[in-house]
């Protein structure tokens, strides 16, 4: 290119022709869902709720994979009781592990009591040490058909919401 020549930015149109006439297209746009979905990836939703999970069954003859989630979320007794963060890692652990755990959101009031009657406070910090809570069985023993089913079918497995509050108190 010489130094006269003036350089144009032109936008190019395709032609398409149908039949007898021919048609001039504009180039295409990002769409809208696509500029939405970029605009959600700058988004962090981040909860600092608490999540509850019970380990329900034993742990004899488990899959490795599943046994190693187990053990990454201090789930090593049957009845043993862990409070995590509900993020990514912690959720994606737990739905690994739900044919032997059941879990759900804690509130404060549980988790206090949860606290106060099985944790362990550290005499020089009065702090509870404790990363993970040993219950025992439920009174009344568990949902109505067993330690097999999941929880919405009327066992006790999986997801159950706030309804794990209820469970450790009877547990406690």
């Amino acid at each position: 290119m010489s130094p006269g020549q003036k350089v144009s930015k032109t936008v190019k149109a395709s032609t398409r022709t149908t039949g007898s006439k021919s048609r001039v297209t504009k180039p295409k746009e990002p769409k809208k869902k696509e500029q939405e979905k970029k605009e959600g990836e700058k988004k962090v939703h981040k909860t600092h709720s608490k999540v509850g999970i019970i380990l329900v069954r034993g742990l004899i003859g488990i899959r490795k994979d599943i046994k190693g989630a187990l053990f990454s979320l201090r789930l090593r007794r049957k009845h043993a009781c862990v409070v995590v963060e509900d993020n990514p890692s912690n959720r994606a652990a737990t739905v690994k592990c739900k044919d032997y755990v059941t879990y759900g959101e804690l509130d404060d009031a549980t988790l206090k009591l949860l606290l106060d009657k099985r944790g362990k406070k550290d005499p020089v910090h009065k702090e509870y040490y404790k990363k993970f809570f040993l219950l025992h069985p439920p009174r009344g023993g568990f949902e109505r058909k067993g330690i097999k089913v999941p929880f919405n079918k009327g066992g006790a497995l999986g997801y159950r919401g706030p309804k794990v509050n209820d469970l450790i108190k009877k547990m406690i």
